[in-house]
């Protein structure tokens, strides 16, 4: 038996096309069923690697009792978050509302017209803890639908004016110390013991590790950077990265950095590596360095197509269990290494009988915070070993926004590294999205078994602008930074709101929702519009182009009045504002030939903005030779024929 799933290419919609439940993808017909037959929408969005949307899909789902009430009296509706970043990013509001959080699997019920009536997350598939089962749910629904509708569309009235009116922008006056404010807030929060901020579950939210090592370095803040290297050893010890194979999960449960929830996301990777990248730069920490290209060797391992495309993700679970296939027994791991070298690994990285994590092992180094000792060859046969073991779903589908922020994470290790293998993999993937995702200036989100999606939004722009910028960073090939500029242009001209500022997620005034959101707010991945300011200013500071410098102002101001309340959640764009009012140095380099410049490429800093450009009454050259006109903090070095960087 199979649904109308069955001819889409998402990995998450194929895993519900044998289902009993007659889904339908989001289109015209299934609205248009709806109306038809006078039933309400059941949507459920969720993503592949999604533990708890693997537990609905098993517990109700698959259920045939289940199926028949909702064949019965709803239309249902399967969507990819990752593929319609707007359908989620809408009713993930919609839910907020409703319940006050959210989280996938997520599940909306609406009218035909896409107005929501009722919104919450995981249903268990009997009542429990206070939650309803998931079928008498449905019936309740179903019977309010047919007798009391009125009620149900007042509900749906009543939750589009509250979003409409809560997502009108901002107009407060910017304060002039939001940087400051946002590092006494991660003070405040700041776990000293075991690192990372607040509360368990403790997401990585590498943008703002990111944020306090500049802001350590603008300022001279040894405790902004003191809580950055506090947080980034203790993930680098704790079980979130998997020492087996290297990589990290996508959040830790506890406070220690110990049980992560398993799936390993492509953007948690490429956001770390990052980070730890400037760790290293500002440290000179090896351990930073060695951190960032072990998880670039997981990323070009086992996530990388021989197209040079990214994959999205990894499972939680395998066989049906969340950790199977990353968690060990005392037995296995004396059984896979022996008694003698195995008692020696399982001392280090806190492997036991009775185990430390529900009866088995996370390997870790907490205890230990041995990273220095070398057991190449013992991680090396089990990670040979845990391959074997148990099956591990991954989510190939290749995404623009998560590829583009992948390549610029691998065209910043390579500046600090300085191996090539990093570049490649980097322009590879720029050329995969060229070629695959991209039809002139036009993106498009997704692209999977030799499909691509019908549509891009900001996220997708902005990243790749992002990328772009990263790339003409590494490499100084203009033809980098005219792209970034081309698809800026492009950008603003599907997404701008001239009116009131700010980007829009789906080009203004054409989505097909009751809302196009202007996501501000950094969540796991900075949002568009942070990154948006970013690019621009970026463009400004290497370009000198005007029009950069207004529309970076204009998007800086917009964000400094949405980020008042909290700006914790504002890191990506305070660090853009960081570099806008205190520019990193600017090296306009006038070459005599490429020998100079190629050797110049080898000692690119992490973060410059570096023109190079031809002889001219300008920029002359000096003695004949290569010649690097330097300006840092508002002063303008005299030309020279060395560059001291």
């Amino acid at each position: 038996m199979s649904n109308k799933l069955k001819g889409e290419t998402s990995p998450y919609l194929l895993q519900h096309a044998d289902n009993p439940v007659n889904w339908y993808p989001w289109c015209d017909e299934a609205f248009e069923k709806a109306k038809a037959e006078d039933k309400p929408i059941f949507l459920s969005i969720g993503y592949s690697t999604c533990h708890w949307c693997h537990v609905m899909a098993h517990e109700s789902f698959e259920s045939v009792e289940t199926a028949e009430i909702l064949n019965k009296h709803f239309v249902s509706i399967k969507v990819d978050r990752e593929e319609r970043p707007d359908i989620d990013s809408v009713y993930m509001s919609v839910c907020q509302a409703f319940t006050g959080s959210g989280g996938w699997p997520m599940s909306i019920f609406m009218t035909w017209d896409k107005k929501p009536f009722f919104a919450g997350t995981y249903f268990p598939v009997n009542s429990r803890y206070g939650m309803p089962g998931f079928a008498d749910l449905l019936n309740v629904i179903s019977e309010q639908w047919r007798n009391n509708r009125t009620v149900l569309l007042k509900s749906a009235d009543n939750i589009i004016a509250q979003l409409k009116s809560a997502s009108a922008d901002n107009v407060s006056t910017p304060s002039e110390k939001l940087t400051e404010n946002v590092v006494k807030f991660f003070e405040r929060s700041f776990d000293s013991v075991h690192g990372g901020f607040g509360s368990p579950p403790k997401f990585p939210t590498p943008h703002n590790l990111l944020f306090l090592m500049l802001y350590s370095r603008r300022n001279n803040h040894a405790n902004a950077l003191a809580m950055a290297e506090k947080t980034l050893l203790q993930m680098r010890k704790g079980g979130i990265f998997d020492h087996i194979g290297c990589g990290f999960s996508r959040y830790s449960t506890d406070k220690y950095y110990l049980a992560p929830h398993f799936e390993k996301m492509l953007y948690d990777n490429a956001l770390l590596i990052m980070a730890y990248s400037a760790a290293y730069s500002l440290t000179n920490n090896a351990l930073y360095l060695e951190t960032a290209e072990k998880t670039a060797e997981y990323v070009l391992r086992e996530m990388t197509s021989r197209e040079g495309g990214f994959y999205s993700a990894q499972d939680a679970d395998s066989d049906g269990v969340e950790g199977k296939y990353y968690t060990f027994s005392y037995d296995e791991i004396i059984g896979v290494l022996g008694d003698e070298k195995g008692r020696r690994f399982a001392q280090v990285f806190d492997i036991t009988p009775h185990g430390n994590f529900e009866g088995v092992n996370i390997p870790n180094l907490l205890k230990s915070g041995d990273l220095t000792s070398n057991y190449k060859n013992e991680l090396q046969k089990l990670y040979d070993y845990r391959k074997n073991r148990a099956p591990l779903h991954l989510d190939d589908k290749i995404l623009v926004s998560w590829n583009s922020l992948m390549a610029a994470a691998l065209s910043v290790l390579y500046r600090v590294s300085h191996n090539e293998i990093y570049l490649q993999a980097a322009e590879k993937a720029q050329a995969f999205i060229e070629n695959h995702l991209c039809s002139g200036v036009q993106l498009y989100t997704s692209y999977r078994d030799g499909k691509r999606s019908e549509k891009g939004f900001l996220d997708d722009y902005a990243f790749y602008i992002a990328a772009l910028i990263e790339l003409y960073n590494s490499t100084l090939e203009k033809g980098y930074l005219d792209k970034a500029e081309q698809f800026c242009e492009e950008a603003v001209k599907r997404f701008y709101d001239n009116k009131s500022g700010g980007f829009y997620l789906c080009e203004a005034h054409s989505s097909e929702l009751f809302m196009n959101p202007k996501e501000t707010y950094d969540g796991a991945l900075p949002s568009g519009n942070s990154v948006m300011a970013y690019d621009l200013v970026r463009l400004y500071q290497l370009t000198e182009g005007e029009r950069y410098n207004d529309l970076a102002g204009k998007q800086l101001a917009f964000m400094s009045a949405h980020a008042q309340e909290y700006p914790a959640g504002y890191s990506m764009f305070l660090t853009a504002k960081l570099i806008y009012d205190a520019p990193p140095q600017h090296i306009t380099v006038v070459t005599k030939d490429n020998t100079e410049l190629t050797e110049l490429k080898k000692r690119l800093p992490l973060l410059a903005n570096i023109s190079v450009v031809s002889e001219s009454k300008n920029y002359p050259l000096i003695n004949g030779r290569t010649t690097y006109y330097v300006c840092r903090n508002n002063n303008c070095l005299p030309p020279s024929n060395v560059l001291e960087l």
